[in-house]
């Protein structure tokens, strides 16, 4: 349906299907090719449909019930002119020529085969009805039958023995399932399109029932319970991660590190933080902690490491606690600012200096010498000082030995 549409398709392959008659390919002007290899096409008047896809150089039509007929070669090459190729085998100059010639005997044969094989087809139809009615009422009576089975009865006593029936129905199935296999894949069929549907519907039964078993196994399993019924939030580590927790003075805040694995996308990380607890999904499973302090959810971040890949959250504590240490730090800090500025005060008075080339000033700093400073204390004792020193040196002798 719709290939028609694509104008610049140039390779059709619809092999291993269940075509039965070639039609809707007017509209490929630039096909240049198209197998049909393994199909159901018996009308082979069908394939005058091609005669306007003038670019056609190859045809496939091996494995089809009309390759059977009589002067099925013939009647191809003679009908489509523009075939280079029909079934990987060249066509001649001369075999186009013999197949032009006898056109009008092998397309009266031709005819005729093609109703004796729709008369056929008709029959072969029918049988593939009857056949799958019966498999339905076969069905049907077997799911009366188990339903028969289950009575009130039996149900209790299937209660009383739970666990030895399970295991019998699981062997029983399996028992039944391949047994059933068996019968399926070693029954003779017709090669028709009813017998190919008939097979694929009944591997795709069996591929859903084996996913429902799964499905029932995967709700079998409990739930893990985060919270219990009393409201008690419990510690959880399903993806079995390490972690870290490090609680933050300095900043007031607590520090969750988890190691999640590198190559993990962050689309597959869902992080929830409450006010006591911490919940991360690492995909679907749950990594729950409670915390030691209550923190503020809405101010908190959460960051990835692109190296390591581990998930950082930063969650600061609800109540806010002053630190002594803050408190010395602040008040040195306001002391030193003191001083700076005091100091800066003072520098800039030294800075100023006067250019003496402009301005003639005496040199007050020169004006007492450093000489004649007199040592500490009163005036009154200095000159006592002085004589004593005077008659310490008289009472010395000059003794030429030392």
């Amino acid at each position: 349906e719709n290939v028609g549409k694509l104008k610049k398709l140039e390779y059709l392959n619809i092999a291993l299907n269940n075509i039965e008659r070639i039609e809707n390919l007017e509209g490929c002007e630039e096909l240049k090719k198209l197998d049909l290899t393994a199909n159901f096409i018996g009308e082979l008047s069908s394939i005058e449909a091609l005669k306007y896809n003038i670019h056609l150089k190859e045809l496939f039509l091996v494995g089809n019930p009309c390759t059977e007929f009589e002067g099925y070669r013939q009647f191809v090459v003679a009908t489509l002119h523009q075939l280079k190729c029909l079934d990987s085998k060249e066509i001649e100059r001369s075999e186009r020529i013999q197949a032009l010639q006898n056109y009008p005997e092998v397309k009266q044969k031709i005819r005729e085969q093609e109703q004796a094989y729709l008369l056929k087809r008709a029959r072969e139809k029918e049988e593939a009805q009857r056949r799958m009615q019966e498999k339905k009422d076969k069905k049907q009576k077997q799911l009366e039958s188990k339903l028969g089975s289950d009575r009130p009865d039996s149900l209790q006593n299937k209660e009383n023995h739970q666990a030895e029936g399970v295991r019998k129905q699981e062997t029983w199935r399996m028992v039944e399932d391949d047994e059933e296999d068996r019968r399926f894949w070693e029954e003779p069929t017709p090669y028709t399109p009813e017998s190919r549907l008939e097979t694929h519907r009944y591997i795709e039964e069996k591929r859903r029932a084996k996913d429902n078993i799964r499905e029932s196994k995967k709700r079998e399993k409990p739930l893990r319970t985060l919270v219990t019924a009393e409201g008690k939030v419990l510690n959880v580590n399903v993806p079995k991660l390490q972690f870290s927790l490090k609680d933050d003075e300095e900043n007031n805040q607590i520090i969750l590190d988890l190691a999640v694995y590198r190559h993990l996308d962050t689309s597959l990380l869902d992080v929830d933080v409450q006010p006591t607890y911490i919940r991360v999904l690492v995909k679907g499973k749950p990594f729950q902690l409670v915390l030691p302090e209550e923190v503020k959810p809405d101010s908190s971040s959460a960051k990835r490491s692109q190296t390591t890949g581990h998930l950082v959250v930063s969650m600061p504590k609800a109540k806010e606690i002053i630190l002594a240490k803050q408190k010395v730090s602040t008040a040195i800090k306001d002391s030193d600012c003191n001083t700076l500025q005091k100091n800066a005060r003072s520098r800039q008075v030294e800075k100023l200096e006067v250019d003496p080339s402009k301005y003639s000033f005496p040199d007050v700093t020169k004006i007492i010498q450093e000489k004649e400073r007199v040592g500490q204390g009163p005036i009154k004792l200095q000159p006592e000082k002085t004589a004593e020193t005077k008659k310490s040196y008289v009472d010395l002798e000059n003794n030429e030995d030392v």
